[in-house]
């Protein structure tokens, strides 16, 4: 410990060690915010307080005056447990993050996805879809509609039952009748097609949201998160 901050004084004993040093600072700063704003992001902020406590206690065990060979040999490789951690809790939210970054889409085709139909198709199931919804909402039933752009998870259309249909609005209303076998899953649309209905999504693992949501509600925030 001592060793340590005699590098620190040392490293700003000179003009371009300032420099080194306060990048060195601010480089840290962001990674611990980082960290900390991920963790915070999906339901792990009781970590970051663990965390703190073990980083406290690696200074504490690893300075000089405390003689734990053992146990100083064992958290000098904390970092890469912690990574090895972080991968196997949090894999599918770093398989996100990792895609967000690689694959970022940019401003001129955001919005130039191929939906397989005309624009005059497009706006007429558009009409269908709203439609459907005003009719199920008059009768107060439920249901999961699913527009995809892009990227369709092949996993979640072989959970139901493919139709690849054209859509309308007495398809929609068929499928979500309470008596309908496909009824309590979610219908998948890709243009002016219904791709599948009886579909199962993921559940979100939120655990802030309000109580009054159902299993219908956390599937579709489950779904967007993806």
């Amino acid at each position: 410990m001592d060793e340590f901050f005699n590098k620190v004084l040392e490293a700003f004993s000179t003009p371009q060690g300032i420099v080194f040093s306060v990048i060195d600072i601010i480089l840290t700063i962001l990674v611990v915010y980082y960290v900390a704003i991920f963790l915070k992001n999906n339901n792990a902020s009781r970590l970051i307080k663990y965390l703190v406590c073990l980083i406290v206690v690696a200074l504490f065990v690893c300075s000089d005056k405390v003689q734990m060979p053992v146990m100083t040999k064992f958290l000098s490789h904390t970092a890469l447990i912690l990574l090895l951690g972080a991968l196997v809790l949090f894999s599918q939210e770093i398989k996100r993050t990792l895609w967000k970054i690689v694959s970022p889409k940019s401003a001129e085709n955001s919005y130039t996805t191929n939906y397989g139909c005309s624009d005059e198709e497009l706006h007429q199931a558009i009409g269908e879809i709203v439609r459907a919804t005003q009719a199920l909402s008059k009768r107060d039933t439920g249901a999961l509609i699913v527009i995809a752009p892009d990227n369709i998870p092949e996993r979640i259309l072989d959970s139901g039952t493919r139709l690849n249909a054209k859509l309308s609005c007495p398809l929609i209303e068929c499928l979500f009748n309470t008596k309908a076998p496909l009824h309590d899953g979610a219908i998948y649309i890709h243009g002016n097609k219904i791709l599948a209905a009886g579909c199962f999504l993921p559940l979100t693992q939120q655990n802030d949201l309000d109580k009054n949501l159902g299993t219908r509600h956390r599937a579709a925030i489950g779904i967007t998160e993806q």
